[in-house]
């Protein structure tokens, strides 16, 4: 699996440190969650599923008109 570093600020990986540890979560777990939120916020399919459900409703709104 590819991997990517990014940064944060002390504050920020203190609260995501904390978030993590109330939730029982790891890092990757907020992560992922974090951006498949941006991911749906912007229309973006996240998986296969996703796709292909997008897909059918895009196809079943202009079979309707």
């Amino acid at each position: 699996m590819p991997g990517k570093r990014i940064q944060f600020d002390e504050d920020t990986l203190s609260k995501l440190t904390e978030l993590g540890r109330r939730r029982m979560a790891t890092f990757q777990e907020l992560a992922d969650e974090a951006f498949a939120d941006l991911l749906k916020k912007h229309n973006v399919p996240i998986d296969l599923r996703d796709a292909l459900k997008k897909s059918v409703r895009a196809a079943k709104s202009r079979s309707s008109r």
